[in-house]
Parts: C-alpha cells; sequence; structure tokens
C-alpha cells in the first residue's frame, strides 16, 4: 500500500501514513498530539474536517459520530485510511503525544494461566523490548480475524520482549473464542503499541486508587506493579479496587501478594454485585457497586487521591460521575481509556 502525506491547516506540521496505518495510529507514530481515546470508533475524541484529499472510511457507521457530525461530514481518524494525500484540520495537543512512539511487531505465543473461569492471560514473546508504560494497552492482530482488538499489558516493560494480557472471555466473541481455543504455541500476533493515555504518572505525592472490573484487572495490575517497582508505596498507600458479579468472578489478590508492600501499603477490596447468584460460594466481602465501596473507603479524601480505572463503560461512568461531578475530584487526577 502507498504511503500518503497529511498535513494539518494552519500547523507545519505533516506526517506520512504508511501500510495499513489509520490517519490517527499514522499521527501518533509520528509523535503528533491527535485527540484520541478508545482508538476503535466509539467514543468520538478523533473526530477531523477532511479538507483536501481522499480517504477510506473503514466504519461509515461508527458509534463515535452523531448525526450532527455527520451533517458537519466530520470523520474518524481512528476510522480512515487515507488513499491520498490529504490536507485536514484539527487541533493537536500537547497531553495527546505519545509518550512512547507505538511501533508494529511480530509476537509468539509462549504461554497462556487462568485467572478466573473466563479470564486468561496469554504471554507473547517478540524480538527487542517490550517498551511501554504501566497501564497502556496495544492492538493485536490475530490469525483469522479481520480486525484488530485492543487488550492492555498486564506485566511492566522490560528487556526480554515479554508482552501478558488479561483477556476475558465474550460469549460468542470471534476474537476470544480464537484465543481461547484455537490458539496454539508458537502461533504468531502482531501487536502495536503502546497506546493509551491512563499510564500511571509518578511525578506527585498522592495516594492511588486502582479501579478495575473484567479484564480491566491487567492495566491496573500493571499500574500497581509500576508503582512498587518505582519505590512509589514507600511514602504512599494503594487501594486497589476489584468488582465483579458473583464470588467466583473476584481475582487479583494472589497478584498484588507478589508485590512486598501488600498488606502495608497496598490495600485490596473485593466487592460482589449478585453474592446471590452463585450459591455453591460463599461471600463474605462487601456487596454492590464498586464505586460505592470506593466512596465508603475514600469518602473524607477522595480528593487527595490519583485515580486510575478500567472495566466494562457502566461502571467507568459511575466513576467519573462520582469523581469529576459528585466530589468535583481535579481532570488531572483521574485517568482511564474507554473501550467499546
Amino acid at each position: 500500500m502507498a504511503n500518503h502525506r497529511i498535513s494539518l491547516e494552519g500547523n507545519s506540521c505533516e506526517f506520512q501514513q504508511e501500510g495499513q496505518d489509520t490517519v490517527l495510529r499514522a499521527a501518533l507514530r509520528a509523535g503528533v498530539g491527535f485527540p484520541y481515546e478508545c482508538n476503535s470508533g466509539g467514543c468520538g475524541s478523533c473526530k477531523f474536517d477532511l479538507l483536501e484529499g481522499e480517504i477510506e472510511n473503514l466504519w461509515p457507521d461508527a458509534p463515535g459520530l452523531t448525526e450532527r457530525d455527520r451533517r458537519k461530514n466530520y470523520l474518524l481518524a481512528c476510522q480512515c485510511r487515507a488513499t491520498s494525500d490529504l490536507k485536514i484540520k484539527m487541533r493537536p495537543a500537547q497531553e495527546y503525544v505519545p509518550p512512547i512512539a507505538p511501533q508494529r511487531r511480530k509476537a509468539t505465543f509462549v504461554g497462556a494461566v487462568d485467572l478466573t473461569h473466563d479470564i486468561r492471560e496469554f504471554r507473547f514473546v517478540a524480538e527487542g523490548e517490550a517498551d511501554f508504560l504501566p497501564g497502556q494497552y496495544a492492538s493485536l492482530t490475530i490469525p483469522g480475524i479481520e480486525s484488530p482488538r485492543a487488550y492492555s499489558m498486564s506485566n511492566l516493560a522490560n528487556g526480554q520482549g515479554e508482552w501478558h494480557f488479561q483477556v476475558r472471555r465474550v460469549p460468542s466473541g470471534s476474537a476470544t473464542e480464537r484465543l481461547f481455543h484455537q490458539l496454539a504455541m508458537g502461533d504468531e500476533v502482531e501487536i502495536d503499541g503502546p497506546y493509551g493515555l491512563a499510564w500511571l504518572r509518578e511525578d506527585n505525592p498522592r495516594d492511588i486508587a486502582c479501579i478495575a472490573g473484567g479484564s480491566g484487572l491487567a492495566p491496573m495490575i500493571s499500574i500497581a506493579r509500576g508503582a512498587s517497582a518505582a519505590g512509589l508505596l514507600k511514602t504512599r498507600n494503594l487501594h486497589f479496587f476489584y468488582g465483579g458479579r458473583t464470588p467466583r468472578d473476584i481475582c487479583g489478590e494472589s497478584l498484588l501478594s507478589q508485590l512486598p508492600e501488600f498488606g502495608k501499603s497496598i490495600h485490596f477490596h473485593p466487592v460482589v454485585s449478585l453474592p446471590e447468584q452463585d450459591p455453591g460460594e460463599t461471600w463474605s466481602g462487601a456487596t454492590g457497586y464498586v464505586h460505592d465501596v470506593v466512596r465508603s473507603e475514600l469518602h473524607d479524601r477522595i480528593t487527595d487521591v490519583e485515580f486510575y480505572f478500567a472495566g466494562p463503560p457502566p461502571m467507568t461512568k459511575a466513576l467519573q460521575e462520582m469523581l469529576m461531578v459528585g466530589y468535583r475530584v481535579p481532570f488531572e487526577q483521574v485517568h482511564f481509556d474507554r473501550f467499546f
């Protein structure tokens, strides 16, 4: 596929789109601060105006565009691929400049570990260093699956090229069906990353709250591991909240317990919303919604905490409303990536 030059109106910046990249990924690889969140067509953060040139729209009906957006001829950079040189209108921002430029690499499947009845950690090894920040994600191109899937890393950057992803099995999901039932040792995938804005910030003295549900466990475990490795937990606490529907959905404690600060400055708070739906298990811990437990545990100091969270959209929406509307926690203390 031909390379195409993309320039910004009113800005000296320009970059090249190569191969199968979208406009957004080409910009991020070039170090351009193109606004984005989900990278998958759902959030609408990467809207732009096409002023000159031709594009291929990979998902014309992507939910990230409203009817009003479509009437104004806005496009999503994460769902557009240039088929000629382009001139576009968008406003780059410094906070979106990638701290580590994303790259594509081939990786080999080397093993898996079950964490719950429906969450499994898949481990891959690629040539070169695995370079990413705690809390970031990558896009996996899986053999036999047409569209890439975004999964967060659960481990830390390393020189051995190891990439660990914790994936929740989705009933009838084509990607998870392939991963859970067809992926064989030695199979290759393509890893494209890192991406994401909810990476660990080390430059403040605040306590940390990691809040996860489902496979949102992966980036939160990576952040806890990163905070421990950086020595941050010598002077601050980390509260780790994990929400599940039933007792058998709860996980994370065994991974956190491997960190030297567990039980000292690392505090684990599991929450079950529907304990009665798992009659084979007894549950004596917290019940209800995870954001309510966050409120009860941190209420008097909630504005003095750095928040990271990942999980199902209803959970992340409830947390956003509680933190930013209910408690007016400063925006710069709240970190999450939206997935759809």
